[in-house]
């Protein structure tokens, strides 16, 4: 019994090396190279850019103050519409000592003048009407009265205004008042009620109450490559997608492409501009990222083939024709002419026709053939 058990264990044994020796041999033999093929087609093939950048107002305008002062009310925020001239905040004037001064002095002045002015006409008029005096002096010193009543009243103005940044004369012009200077929506007040401002001049830019923007004229700023850029013309369409708008898509067209390079992360980038046409019902923010999609050529109904299929060498290009089928296929290296490629297709110019097969890169083991 036990003599059975023995060869029984020994023929597992020499079962089982039998086994390896024939896997190990099999996988040792040659498998045939199986390659992909395809048959040209034709078709569209368009080479596109993308570039990124944002969506910006064309015009974007900082509201500034012409005095300066401290804001003591806003009557608008920040998304509210403005029409042209309506009243953003109100300022209050800090008067400039020694401007008050002046302002103080000059209407004494004036005052005195007047008052001198006052006497020399009444009594030229008692004069005149006692006809001791011509007419011409008498009108003479109507005139200086006159003009010294009028200083009177300008140096009366300039005091207020100097005081309290309005006068009675001029309060629907007044400069305390922080009007917009365009119709559109305020995108951002950076002041609050107490906050100090001052007006612009030569030493400062002044203090930003507002900034108001015309959201119904929109452009798109982006960088696009120096290798790119000598494809570019004005007027040539883009197709603009915002991804914070459920990937919205609209129509844009280029209107501006700089004539110096900037550059940005060791390469040289252009800036250009392209003018947006927004679909109605669609808000648009300021300053959304988008990209823009350019085409720069374009070939309609032309031979294609994968990119995969082509054989580059020394300038030229090449492809691989299947003269025959079966299992046994022979390959006939054809020289071809290539044109525009999209990066996965490529046109072909001449070489080969839509009746050809054409070799493709070998089979990845373990795919359907």
């Amino acid at each position: 019994m036990r003599k059975y058990y023995k060869l029984f264990i020994a023929a597992i044994v020499l079962l089982v090396f039998i086994g390896i020796f024939f896997f190990l041999w099999k996988k040792s033999q040659p498998k045939p190279v199986v390659y992909d093929e395809f048959v040209p087609e034709m078709g569209d093939i368009s080479k596109t850019s993308i570039v990124t950048g944002k969506i910006e107002p064309r015009n974007e305008v900082s509201v500034k103050p012409q005095i300066s002062g401290i804001i003591t009310e806003i009557l608008k925020e920040a998304g509210d519409h403005v029409a042209q001239g309506e009243v953003i905040a109100k300022v209050k004037v800090i008067p400039d000592m020694n401007q008050l001064s002046s302002a103080e002095a000059r209407l004494r002045l004036a005052n005195i003048n007047v008052a001198q002015a006052k006497t020399d006409y009444e009594r030229e008029k008692v004069l005149y009407d006692k006809g001791l005096v011509s007419r011409e002096e008498y009108e003479k010193s109507l005139q200086t009265y006159n003009q010294n009543a009028e200083e009177v009243k300008a140096a009366s103005d300039n005091l207020e205004v100097v005081r309290d940044g309005v006068s009675r004369s001029n309060a629907n012009a007044s400069s305390t008042l922080i009007r917009s200077t365009i119709s559109g929506l305020i995108l951002d007040i950076p002041v609050k009620v107490g906050n100090s401002v001052i007006l612009s001049n030569t030493f400062n830019d002044g203090t930003t109450i507002a900034t108001v923007a015309n959201m119904n004229d929109l452009i798109f700023r982006g960088n696009i490559d120096e290798t790119e850029v000598g494809q570019l013309v004005a007027g040539m369409p883009m197709s603009i997608t915002i991804g914070a708008l459920q990937n919205l898509n609209f129509h844009a067209q280029l209107e501006y492409i700089s004539p110096k390079a900037v550059e940005s992360n060791g390469a040289n980038q252009f800036e250009i501009k392209a003018a947006v046409h927004v679909p109605g019902g669609n808000e648009i923010r300021s300053g959304y990222s988008a990209t823009a999609e350019i085409v720069l050529a374009r070939a309609s109904q032309v031979i294609t083939l994968p990119e995969s299929a082509i054989e580059f060498e020394n300038g030229e290009t090449f492809v691989y024709v299947v003269n025959n089928s079966g299992e046994t296929k022979s390959y006939e290296r054809r020289p071809v002419k290539t044109g525009l490629s999209d990066g996965i297709r490529i046109e072909i110019k001449s070489g080969i026709t839509t009746k050809d097969t054409v070799r493709g890169p070998k089979k990845v083991e373990g795919e359907d053939e």
